[in-house]
Protein backbone atom coordinates (compact mmCIF):
# COMPACT_ATOMS: atom_id res chain seq x y z
CA UNK A 1 0.00 0.00 0.00
CA UNK A 2 2.87 2.25 1.15
CA UNK A 3 4.42 1.53 -2.63
CA UNK A 4 0.99 2.64 -4.18
CA UNK A 5 1.05 5.78 -2.58
CA UNK A 6 3.83 6.41 -3.85
CA UNK A 7 4.05 5.73 -7.34
CA UNK A 8 0.86 7.79 -6.74
CA UNK A 9 2.84 10.49 -5.30
CA UNK A 10 5.22 10.40 -7.87
CA UNK A 11 2.70 10.64 -10.56
CA UNK A 12 1.01 13.69 -9.30
CA UNK A 13 4.66 15.83 -8.77
CA UNK A 14 5.26 15.24 -12.63
CA UNK A 15 5.51 18.46 -13.82
CA UNK A 16 2.62 18.03 -16.88
CA UNK A 17 -0.04 15.67 -14.72
CA UNK A 18 -2.06 19.01 -13.69
CA UNK A 19 -2.14 19.35 -17.16
CA UNK A 20 -3.71 16.49 -18.47
CA UNK A 21 -5.82 15.81 -15.43
CA UNK A 22 -7.32 19.39 -16.65
CA UNK A 23 -8.06 18.45 -19.99
CA UNK A 24 -8.77 14.99 -19.28
CA UNK A 25 -11.60 16.34 -16.44
CA UNK A 26 -12.90 19.24 -18.72
CA UNK A 27 -13.26 16.39 -21.87
CA UNK A 28 -14.72 13.82 -20.10
CA UNK A 29 -17.53 16.13 -17.89
CA UNK A 30 -18.38 17.56 -20.95
CA UNK A 31 -18.59 14.34 -23.35
CA UNK A 32 -20.97 12.69 -20.48
CA UNK A 33 -22.67 16.20 -20.33
CA UNK A 34 -23.65 15.91 -23.71
CA UNK A 35 -25.07 12.13 -23.42
CA UNK A 36 -27.04 13.72 -20.37
CA UNK A 37 -28.33 16.00 -22.50
CA UNK A 38 -29.71 14.25 -25.19
CA UNK A 39 -31.49 11.85 -22.26
CA UNK A 40 -32.54 14.22 -20.40
CA UNK A 41 -34.10 17.06 -23.16
CA UNK A 42 -35.69 14.72 -25.39
CA UNK A 43 -39.16 14.93 -23.92
CA UNK A 44 -38.62 18.26 -23.41
CA UNK A 45 -38.23 18.53 -27.20
CA UNK A 46 -41.48 16.47 -28.26
CA UNK A 47 -43.18 18.76 -25.71
CA UNK A 48 -42.22 21.97 -28.27
CA UNK A 49 -43.47 20.05 -31.20
CA UNK A 50 -39.59 20.23 -31.50
CA UNK A 51 -37.08 17.24 -32.72
CA UNK A 52 -35.65 14.73 -30.51
CA UNK A 53 -32.30 15.84 -30.96
CA UNK A 54 -33.17 19.59 -30.77
CA UNK A 55 -31.37 20.67 -27.29
CA UNK A 56 -28.50 18.14 -28.24
CA UNK A 57 -27.61 20.37 -31.65
CA UNK A 58 -28.06 23.39 -29.99
CA UNK A 59 -25.38 21.74 -27.19
CA UNK A 60 -23.08 20.12 -30.04
CA UNK A 61 -22.76 23.43 -31.84
CA UNK A 62 -21.77 25.38 -28.67
CA UNK A 63 -19.41 22.39 -27.17
CA UNK A 64 -17.42 22.96 -30.89
CA UNK A 65 -17.38 26.38 -30.55
CA UNK A 66 -16.38 26.29 -27.09
CA UNK A 67 -13.82 23.42 -27.92
CA UNK A 68 -11.86 26.45 -30.69
CA UNK A 69 -12.04 28.65 -27.43
CA UNK A 70 -10.32 26.34 -25.26
CA UNK A 71 -8.23 25.40 -27.97
CA UNK A 72 -6.85 29.04 -28.62
CA UNK A 73 -7.08 30.21 -24.78
CA UNK A 74 -4.99 27.13 -23.99
CA UNK A 75 -2.28 27.97 -26.82
CA UNK A 76 -1.95 31.75 -26.32
CA UNK A 77 0.18 33.64 -24.57
CA UNK A 78 -0.42 34.53 -20.96
CA UNK A 79 0.27 38.04 -21.14
CA UNK A 80 -2.29 38.51 -24.34
CA UNK A 81 -4.54 36.75 -21.60
CA UNK A 82 -4.00 40.01 -19.41
CA UNK A 83 -4.55 42.53 -22.06
CA UNK A 84 -8.19 41.13 -22.75
CA UNK A 85 -8.87 41.97 -19.11
CA UNK A 86 -10.69 45.33 -19.64
CA UNK A 87 -12.23 45.18 -23.08
CA UNK A 88 -13.86 41.93 -21.97
CA UNK A 89 -15.09 43.38 -18.57
CA UNK A 90 -16.48 46.65 -20.55
CA UNK A 91 -18.09 44.19 -23.23
CA UNK A 92 -19.60 42.15 -20.48
CA UNK A 93 -21.40 45.68 -18.84
CA UNK A 94 -22.22 47.22 -21.83
CA UNK A 95 -24.20 43.92 -23.13
CA UNK A 96 -25.72 43.57 -19.63
CA UNK A 97 -26.84 47.83 -19.91
CA UNK A 98 -28.41 46.31 -23.40
CA UNK A 99 -30.63 43.66 -21.67
CA UNK A 100 -32.52 45.96 -19.92
CA UNK A 101 -33.17 47.89 -23.06
CA UNK A 102 -36.83 47.11 -24.39
CA UNK A 103 -37.36 45.16 -27.13
CA UNK A 104 -33.26 43.84 -26.84
CA UNK A 105 -33.70 41.93 -23.30
CA UNK A 106 -35.54 38.95 -23.23
CA UNK A 107 -36.88 37.72 -19.93
CA UNK A 108 -36.51 33.61 -18.97
CA UNK A 109 -37.78 31.82 -16.08
CA UNK A 110 -37.75 35.38 -14.45
CA UNK A 111 -34.68 36.34 -15.32
CA UNK A 112 -33.80 39.47 -17.63
CA UNK A 113 -30.41 38.56 -18.20
CA UNK A 114 -30.77 37.52 -21.83
CA UNK A 115 -29.94 38.88 -25.55
CA UNK A 116 -32.14 37.32 -28.22
CA UNK A 117 -29.66 36.33 -31.25
CA UNK A 118 -32.24 35.28 -33.69
CA UNK A 119 -34.69 32.43 -33.54
CA UNK A 120 -33.92 29.89 -30.85
CA UNK A 121 -30.37 31.75 -29.75
CA UNK A 122 -30.43 33.25 -26.55
CA UNK A 123 -27.55 34.99 -25.17
CA UNK A 124 -26.93 35.26 -21.38
CA UNK A 125 -24.39 38.60 -20.95
CA UNK A 126 -24.22 37.88 -16.95
CA UNK A 127 -22.30 34.40 -17.81
CA UNK A 128 -19.45 35.75 -19.30
CA UNK A 129 -19.12 38.30 -16.30
CA UNK A 130 -17.62 35.32 -14.16
CA UNK A 131 -14.71 35.43 -16.95
CA UNK A 132 -14.41 39.02 -17.01
CA UNK A 133 -14.37 39.24 -13.13
CA UNK A 134 -11.62 37.22 -12.97
CA UNK A 135 -9.47 37.87 -15.49
CA UNK A 136 -9.73 41.91 -14.64
CA UNK A 137 -9.37 41.30 -10.96
CA UNK A 138 -6.42 38.95 -11.40
CA UNK A 139 -4.53 41.37 -13.65
CA UNK A 140 -5.07 44.58 -11.56
CA UNK A 141 -4.24 42.58 -8.37
CA UNK A 142 -0.98 41.15 -9.89
CA UNK A 143 -0.21 44.75 -11.71
CA UNK A 144 -0.83 46.36 -8.14
CA UNK A 145 1.50 43.29 -6.53
CA UNK A 146 4.28 44.36 -8.83
CA UNK A 147 4.50 47.39 -7.62
CA UNK A 148 3.75 46.29 -3.98
CA UNK A 149 0.70 48.68 -3.42
CA UNK A 150 -1.49 45.61 -2.01
CA UNK A 151 0.00 46.13 1.77
CA UNK A 152 -2.66 49.37 1.94
CA UNK A 153 -6.37 48.84 2.11
CA UNK A 154 -7.23 51.40 -0.58
CA UNK A 155 -5.15 49.85 -3.07
CA UNK A 156 -6.58 46.47 -2.34
CA UNK A 157 -10.02 47.30 -2.57
CA UNK A 158 -9.97 49.88 -5.37
CA UNK A 159 -10.88 49.90 -7.72
CA UNK A 160 -11.49 46.38 -7.81
CA UNK A 161 -14.42 46.02 -5.43
CA UNK A 162 -16.23 48.76 -7.06
CA UNK A 163 -15.86 47.52 -10.53
CA UNK A 164 -16.86 43.82 -9.19
CA UNK A 165 -19.98 45.94 -7.26
CA UNK A 166 -20.79 47.75 -10.78
CA UNK A 167 -21.12 44.31 -12.55
CA UNK A 168 -22.97 43.00 -9.52
CA UNK A 169 -25.38 45.57 -9.52
CA UNK A 170 -25.96 45.07 -13.27
CA UNK A 171 -26.50 41.32 -12.42
CA UNK A 172 -28.96 41.91 -10.11
CA UNK A 173 -30.75 44.39 -12.09
CA UNK A 174 -31.85 41.43 -14.15
CA UNK A 175 -33.01 38.88 -11.14
CA UNK A 176 -29.93 36.70 -11.71
CA UNK A 177 -29.39 36.21 -7.71
CA UNK A 178 -27.57 32.69 -8.34
CA UNK A 179 -24.69 34.24 -11.03
CA UNK A 180 -24.09 36.62 -8.17
CA UNK A 181 -23.46 34.28 -6.14
CA UNK A 182 -20.66 33.36 -8.09
CA UNK A 183 -19.57 36.67 -8.97
CA UNK A 184 -19.48 37.03 -5.09
CA UNK A 185 -17.48 34.03 -4.35
CA UNK A 186 -14.95 34.86 -7.69
CA UNK A 187 -14.35 38.36 -5.67
CA UNK A 188 -13.28 37.24 -2.18
CA UNK A 189 -11.47 34.13 -3.69
CA UNK A 190 -9.43 36.44 -5.35
CA UNK A 191 -9.13 39.13 -2.36
CA UNK A 192 -8.45 36.02 -0.39
CA UNK A 193 -5.14 35.11 -2.68
CA UNK A 194 -4.19 38.76 -2.63
CA UNK A 195 -3.56 38.30 0.88
CA UNK A 196 -6.67 39.95 2.05
CA UNK A 197 -6.43 40.44 5.88
CA UNK A 198 -9.47 38.37 7.86
CA UNK A 199 -11.53 41.14 9.70
CA UNK A 200 -12.23 42.32 5.88
CA UNK A 201 -14.15 38.94 4.93
CA UNK A 202 -15.91 39.37 8.55
CA UNK A 203 -17.02 43.13 7.70
CA UNK A 204 -17.45 41.90 4.02
CA UNK A 205 -19.55 38.33 4.68
CA UNK A 206 -21.80 40.62 7.38
CA UNK A 207 -22.45 43.18 4.64
CA UNK A 208 -22.84 40.18 1.91
CA UNK A 209 -25.20 38.55 4.58
CA UNK A 210 -27.51 41.77 5.33
CA UNK A 211 -28.03 42.70 1.30
CA UNK A 212 -29.13 38.90 0.78
CA UNK A 213 -31.73 38.92 3.46
CA UNK A 214 -33.31 41.79 2.26
CA UNK A 215 -33.18 40.67 -1.62
CA UNK A 216 -34.79 37.43 -0.60
CA UNK A 217 -37.46 39.13 2.17
CA UNK A 218 -38.51 41.46 -1.04
CA UNK A 219 -39.27 38.84 -3.24
CA UNK A 220 -41.84 36.05 -2.58
CA UNK A 221 -40.50 34.04 -5.23
CA UNK A 222 -37.18 33.60 -3.39
CA UNK A 223 -38.85 33.12 0.04
CA UNK A 224 -40.47 29.92 -0.90
CA UNK A 225 -37.13 28.81 -2.68
CA UNK A 226 -35.54 29.11 0.94
CA UNK A 227 -38.94 27.71 2.49
CA UNK A 228 -38.16 24.57 1.13
CA UNK A 229 -34.79 23.65 2.29
CA UNK A 230 -35.33 20.24 3.24
CA UNK A 231 -38.57 19.58 2.10
CA UNK A 232 -39.79 15.89 1.24
CA UNK A 233 -43.02 16.96 0.36
CA UNK A 234 -44.25 19.63 -2.51
CA UNK A 235 -46.06 21.43 0.15
CA UNK A 236 -49.48 23.94 0.16
CA UNK A 237 -49.82 24.47 -3.92
CA UNK A 238 -46.97 22.62 -4.79
CA UNK A 239 -44.41 25.13 -4.20
CA UNK A 240 -41.31 22.78 -3.25
CA UNK A 241 -42.40 20.80 -6.54
CA UNK A 242 -38.56 20.83 -7.86
CA UNK A 243 -36.68 20.14 -4.98
CA UNK A 244 -38.95 17.24 -3.66
CA UNK A 245 -39.13 15.36 -7.32
CA UNK A 246 -35.35 15.96 -7.95
CA UNK A 247 -35.13 13.88 -4.44
CA UNK A 248 -37.48 11.13 -6.27
CA UNK A 249 -35.30 11.08 -9.16
CA UNK A 250 -31.75 10.22 -6.77
CA UNK A 251 -33.75 8.32 -4.49
CA UNK A 252 -34.74 5.87 -7.29
CA UNK A 253 -31.54 5.52 -8.89
CA UNK A 254 -30.19 3.21 -6.83
CA UNK A 255 -26.31 1.93 -7.33
CA UNK A 256 -25.89 1.29 -10.69
CA UNK A 257 -29.80 3.50 -12.04
CA UNK A 258 -32.17 2.37 -14.71
CA UNK A 259 -30.56 2.95 -17.96
CA UNK A 260 -29.72 5.89 -20.15
CA UNK A 261 -32.87 7.10 -21.09
CA UNK A 262 -35.06 5.46 -18.68
CA UNK A 263 -35.74 8.34 -16.67
CA UNK A 264 -39.81 8.99 -15.39
CA UNK A 265 -38.91 12.16 -13.59
CA UNK A 266 -38.25 14.45 -17.26
CA UNK A 267 -41.61 12.95 -18.40
CA UNK A 268 -43.37 16.25 -17.00
CA UNK A 269 -42.35 15.97 -12.72
CA UNK A 270 -39.29 17.73 -13.33
CA UNK A 271 -39.00 21.01 -14.27
CA UNK A 272 -35.49 21.82 -16.30
CA UNK A 273 -34.33 18.11 -16.78
CA UNK A 274 -31.22 19.13 -18.94
CA UNK A 275 -30.70 22.57 -16.90
CA UNK A 276 -30.72 23.28 -13.40
CA UNK A 277 -31.76 19.42 -12.87
CA UNK A 278 -29.59 17.24 -15.02
CA UNK A 279 -27.57 16.01 -11.73
CA UNK A 280 -31.05 14.43 -10.98
CA UNK A 281 -31.76 13.04 -14.02
CA UNK A 282 -28.09 11.57 -14.08
CA UNK A 283 -28.33 10.25 -10.51
CA UNK A 284 -31.74 8.24 -11.78
CA UNK A 285 -30.33 6.95 -15.30
CA UNK A 286 -26.91 5.93 -13.90
CA UNK A 287 -27.75 5.50 -10.13
CA UNK A 288 -24.90 6.47 -7.78
CA UNK A 289 -22.06 5.13 -9.60
CA UNK A 290 -22.55 7.59 -12.62
CA UNK A 291 -23.65 10.76 -9.85
CA UNK A 292 -20.23 10.14 -7.92
CA UNK A 293 -18.82 9.99 -11.37
CA UNK A 294 -18.98 13.19 -11.82
CA UNK A 295 -18.36 14.57 -8.66
CA UNK A 296 -14.95 12.68 -9.10
CA UNK A 297 -14.71 14.32 -12.09
CA UNK A 298 -15.09 17.64 -10.95
CA UNK A 299 -13.16 17.36 -7.47
CA UNK A 300 -9.70 16.22 -9.84
CA UNK A 301 -10.52 19.45 -11.84
CA UNK A 302 -10.56 21.21 -9.04
CA UNK A 303 -7.47 19.77 -7.30
CA UNK A 304 -5.45 20.22 -10.21
CA UNK A 305 -6.40 23.96 -10.91
CA UNK A 306 -5.25 24.02 -7.01
CA UNK A 307 -1.83 22.40 -7.62
CA UNK A 308 -1.46 24.67 -10.60
CA UNK A 309 -2.37 28.08 -7.85
CA UNK A 310 0.11 26.71 -5.25
CA UNK A 311 3.28 25.73 -7.62
CA UNK A 312 3.55 28.92 -9.26
CA UNK A 313 5.53 32.10 -8.02
CA UNK A 314 3.78 34.45 -10.91
CA UNK A 315 0.78 36.44 -8.89
CA UNK A 316 -1.23 36.55 -11.91
CA UNK A 317 -0.87 33.15 -12.26
CA UNK A 318 -1.59 32.16 -8.93
CA UNK A 319 -4.73 34.50 -8.61
CA UNK A 320 -6.21 33.72 -12.12
CA UNK A 321 -6.04 29.92 -11.61
CA UNK A 322 -7.43 30.31 -7.56
CA UNK A 323 -10.22 32.19 -9.17
CA UNK A 324 -11.27 29.61 -11.87
CA UNK A 325 -11.27 26.88 -9.07
CA UNK A 326 -13.46 28.96 -6.80
CA UNK A 327 -15.93 30.03 -9.28
CA UNK A 328 -15.82 26.03 -10.57
CA UNK A 329 -16.33 25.01 -7.10
CA UNK A 330 -19.20 27.71 -5.97
CA UNK A 331 -21.30 26.88 -9.21
CA UNK A 332 -20.66 23.43 -8.74
CA UNK A 333 -21.88 23.41 -4.95
CA UNK A 334 -24.70 25.52 -5.38
CA UNK A 335 -26.24 23.52 -8.29
CA UNK A 336 -25.97 20.27 -6.67
CA UNK A 337 -26.69 21.87 -3.19
CA UNK A 338 -29.97 23.15 -5.01
CA UNK A 339 -30.90 19.70 -6.51
CA UNK A 340 -29.88 17.99 -3.38
CA UNK A 341 -32.30 19.79 -0.97
CA UNK A 342 -29.42 21.44 0.77
CA UNK A 343 -29.36 25.12 -0.26
CA UNK A 344 -31.89 27.40 -2.04
CA UNK A 345 -32.27 26.31 -6.10
CA UNK A 346 -30.44 29.19 -7.96
CA UNK A 347 -31.44 28.50 -11.56
CA UNK A 348 -27.46 28.00 -11.78
CA UNK A 349 -26.12 25.18 -14.45
CA UNK A 350 -24.06 22.71 -13.55
CA UNK A 351 -20.29 23.91 -14.88
CA UNK A 352 -19.82 21.87 -18.76
CA UNK A 353 -22.70 19.39 -18.10
CA UNK A 354 -25.79 20.96 -18.29
CA UNK A 355 -27.62 22.34 -21.65
CA UNK A 356 -26.65 25.85 -21.93
CA UNK A 357 -24.01 27.40 -24.38
CA UNK A 358 -24.21 30.88 -22.80
CA UNK A 359 -22.31 28.79 -19.41
CA UNK A 360 -20.79 26.23 -21.25
CA UNK A 361 -18.30 29.09 -23.87
CA UNK A 362 -16.98 31.10 -20.73
CA UNK A 363 -16.12 27.92 -18.85
CA UNK A 364 -14.00 26.19 -21.76
CA UNK A 365 -12.18 29.58 -22.33
CA UNK A 366 -11.40 29.52 -18.27
CA UNK A 367 -10.51 25.90 -18.70
CA UNK A 368 -8.44 26.77 -21.71
CA UNK A 369 -6.89 29.85 -19.43
CA UNK A 370 -6.16 27.38 -17.06
CA UNK A 371 -4.37 24.78 -19.12
CA UNK A 372 -2.21 27.54 -19.99
CA UNK A 373 -1.30 28.30 -16.89
CA UNK A 374 -0.42 24.88 -16.40
CA UNK A 375 1.71 24.65 -18.96
CA UNK A 376 3.21 27.98 -17.51
CA UNK A 377 4.98 26.25 -14.93
CA UNK A 378 9.05 26.05 -15.41
CA UNK A 379 8.46 22.08 -14.87
CA UNK A 380 5.97 22.30 -17.17
CA UNK A 381 7.44 24.62 -19.75
CA UNK A 382 10.70 22.08 -19.44
CA UNK A 383 9.20 19.39 -20.31
CA UNK A 384 7.12 20.74 -23.03
CA UNK A 385 10.52 21.68 -24.26
CA UNK A 386 12.07 18.49 -23.90
CA UNK A 387 8.51 16.49 -26.01
CA UNK A 388 8.98 19.25 -28.73
CA UNK A 389 12.82 18.67 -29.23
CA UNK A 390 12.31 15.17 -29.25
CA UNK A 391 9.26 15.34 -32.04
CA UNK A 392 11.75 17.14 -34.05
CA UNK A 393 14.34 14.52 -33.23
CA UNK A 394 12.18 11.69 -34.12
CA UNK A 395 10.03 13.25 -37.10
CA UNK A 396 12.63 13.06 -40.12
CA UNK A 397 13.09 9.11 -39.01
CA UNK A 398 9.73 8.44 -38.98
CA UNK A 399 8.73 9.51 -42.37
CA UNK A 400 12.18 7.69 -43.94
CA UNK A 401 10.27 4.41 -41.89
CA UNK A 402 6.89 5.26 -43.59
CA UNK A 403 8.38 5.72 -46.62
CA UNK A 404 10.52 2.58 -46.50
CA UNK A 405 7.44 0.79 -45.86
Amino acid sequence: MRRGIADGRGVWDRPLSAYYLIAGSCLLITGLGLVMVYSASQVQALRHGLPSTFYLRKQLLAAGIGGFLLLCASRVPVRLHRRLAYPLLAGTMALLVLTQVPGLGRTVNGSTNWLSLGGPFLLQPSEFGKLALLVWGADLLARKERHRLLGQWKHLLVPLVPGALLLLGLVLLGGDMGTAMILTAVLFGLLWLAGAPPRLFGATLVAAGLLSAVLIATSAHRMSRLACLGATDPGPGDRCWQGVHSLYALSTGGIFGNGIGTSVEKWGQLPEPHTDFIFAVTGEELGLVGAVSVLGLIAGLIAAGLRVATRTEDTFVRLAAGGIVTWIAAQATINIGGVLGLLPIAGVPLPMFSYGGSSLLPTLYAIGLLLALAKDEPGARAAVAARRRERRRRGPFRRTRRAAR
